[in-house]
């Protein structure tokens, strides 16, 4: 299989297909995707709890005022599930393209991870 579709389908599946890839090839740029793969997903879960956290001490504490925004936060989930899967599908076509592009933070760990 070539290079760029292995690294394509390192993020196909999530963090699942990232893990194979990881441990199956031992090619340095399949390897990189496979690890950012999973560590994309990690931070995906991550900024999720955060998200909800915040949604509900906004709700909590905006009631306590009898002004209840907190709900509002709610038009925003969509607008991050958007923001996720553009930089999803952007990660799948950079591998695709031979790139070995890093998101920042998660890249730079990455790297020194999969070396």
């Amino acid at each position: 299989m070539a290079e760029n579709v292995a690294g394509l389908l390192c993020y196909l599946v999530g963090w699942i297909t990232g893990l194979i890839f990881l441990l199956i090839d031992k090619r340095p740029f399949v390897r990189f995707h496979g690890a950012q793969s999973i560590a994309f997903n990690i931070s995906i879960i991550a900024i999720w709890i955060v998200f909800w956290i915040v949604e509900a001490l906004l709700t909590f504490i905006t009631a306590l005022m009898h002004f209840p925004i907190g709900f509002l936060f709610i038009f925003f989930f969509p607008i991050v599930g958007l923001a996720i899967f553009a930089v999803w599908i952007f990660l799948m076509y950079k591998a695709y393209q031979g790139e070995k592009f890093k998101l920042p933070i998660i890249g730079n760990l990455v790297e020194g991870m999969v070396k």
